[in-house]
């Protein structure tokens, strides 16, 4: 299928699209002089266990997201985008360093009062956008450390609202609840509440932010949205509680799409749609062991903490009116890394100079015919390289996974059975539920993506192989003897 067919878009807004990429080309090719009077406002909105088939535009059932809906006719709507691990804290550093999360030393899920975080070496969209003058904040979870020294305004954040990491890590959680603290709600860098009502807390991230939109409507802003939501323990608040007929998980779902509309709205108020990229996504697919209080990643396989694609692949949709085509959908493979070398360039603003594995996508919003992400993204679980995506193709090397056998109920988890994949091929465009193995039929895209896998196990390691990685730098470390990149 041609990138025309793939991506559709409106002819007219394309060619002013991409008459903008001429606009914004990077600040170390052009002077900062030749720069737009006003780069774009970035508003970023990041779900937390939100499956591929929970909105409304993804084929949501039993409940109504319209104003997510409402971002997707007006942008563009990708539905092969990936996250770059299923898991809370490896996904999100992804997001914000433009690395895979074995490079920069940020596996699974911290624990409170963990030792490891993210780097001070290591340069986040915040910081990037930062040095361009924006105004920059994060109301929601963070999940990147929670000592002092790891937190969001040690990260580039003028402002920080919100948990340090997940909802469950507290004493109430079902199964752990003596390894965890009185969960803390932070404001900048002081605790101000232990074991906040959650079913405030989209409420209260939402007003920050629409406080925060209309506050800095004069100056370029970054706005980061993380929601708790809809991670277990589920909460919602009165106004949207026994709302939907899909029970809980489908009225936290309406509020945090009532979020959306109110930063939208805000963004409206102060005549800032045309000026603001607004992207929404997830840090990873549904967390399928709580049964009925988990999404759907439908019609793909399984879920979080899994590397097939209902683990890894996540709606994503960006807006930008007048740049990006609005009704547009695009079924290139894309993934989180790519966001901050893409916002970068619309931003004018220089890259990291640490090493980083996103590449500027912009192409692909804009609708540019022909355009595409990566050859490959590479699909980790921890220090194990367990899959690949390259084209229609998605690569299985043998691994474990988990599957819940059985999934729980009512807020309480089932229990996983361990399984295995033997290495395996899978056309996702004829096989999106990766069940039917076409290695035997292929041995040239085996061959092929095997050698690209190589190169990566050499740059970013593989603990299965045995790999150590000459590209891997270091997490940082709270107790004062901040480890060194190497």
């Amino acid at each position: 299928m041609s990138q025309a067919r793939r991506c559709r878009f409106v002819p007219v807004v394309r060619s002013l699209a991409l008459a903008h990429i001429l606009l914004f080309l990077p600040l170390a090719s052009r002077g900062a002089d030749a720069l737009p009077r006003r780069t774009p406002n970035v508003v970023i909105i990041f779900c937390d266990d939100l499956g591929y088939a929970d909105v409304g535009c993804y084929g949501a059932k039993g409940y109504q997201t319209p104003n997510i809906d409402r971002l997707a006719r007006d942008g563009m709507r990708f539905t092969d985008f990936y996250v770059a691990q299923a898991v809370c804290s490896a996904s999100r550093a992804a997001l914000l360093t433009g690395c895979y999360p074995s490079r920069i030393g940020i596996l699974g899920a911290l624990s409170p009062k963990s030792r490891t975080g993210l780097h001070s070496n290591e340069v986040t969209m915040a910081e990037v956008l930062r040095e361009r003058g924006y105004a920059t904040a994060i109301y929601g979870k963070w999940h990147l450390g929670d000592a002092p020294s790891f937190l969001p305004t040690r990260h580039g954040f003028d402002d920080y609202f919100g948990l340090p990491y997940s909802n469950d890590m507290w004493p109430r959680h079902p199964t752990s609840g003596t390894n965890y603290p009185e969960l803390p709600l932070i404001d900048g860098e002081k605790v101000i509440e232990l074991t906040p009502d959650q079913s405030r807390l989209t409420a209260r991230y939402t007003e920050r932010a629409v406080g925060f939109i209309h506050t800095h409507r004069d100056r370029p802003f970054f706005l980061y949205v993380p929601h708790n939501m809809p991670h277990v323990p589920l909460f919602v608040s009165d106004r949207f509680r026994g709302k939907t007929s899909r029970g809980l998980y489908g009225d936290v779902i309406e509020e945090i799409d009532w979020s959306v509309g109110e930063i939208l709205d805000a963004l409206k108020r102060d005549q800032l749609e045309k000026d603001t990229l607004v992207i929404f996504s997830s840090d990873n697919g549904p967390w399928l062991l709580y049964g009925d209080h988990s999404g759907s990643a439908q019609p793909l396989r399984e879920g979080k903490a899994t590397s097939f694609d209902g683990g890894v692949r996540v709606p994503f949709i960006a807006r930008w009116p007048g740049q990006i085509p609005p009704g547009g959908v695009c079924r290139e493979p894309a993934m989180t890394i790519d966001l901050l070398p893409t916002i970068a360039r619309l931003a004018g603003a220089r890259l990291p100079a640490n090493t980083i594995d996103g590449k500027d996508i912009w192409p692909l919003w804009a609708g540019e015919a022909g355009a595409k992400g990566q050859e490959a993204y590479f699909i980790y679980w921890e220090r194990e390289l367990q899959a690949m995506r390259s084209g229609p193709w998605k690569l299985h090397f043998k691994h474990s996974f988990v599957k819940p056998n059985p999934a729980g109920g009512g807020g309480r988890p089932g229990k996983y059975a361990t399984l295995k994949v033997e290495k395996s091929l899978f056309n996702l465009a004829d096989d999106p539920g990766e069940l039917k193995d076409v290695a035997d039929k292929n041995p040239e895209v085996v061959q092929r993506l095997t050698s690209l896998a190589e190169k990566v196990r050499i740059e970013l390691g593989d603990s299965a192989t045995g790999h150590k990685g000459r590209g891997v730098r270091q997490a940082g470390m709270s107790d004062g003897l901040v480890r060194g990149n190497r």
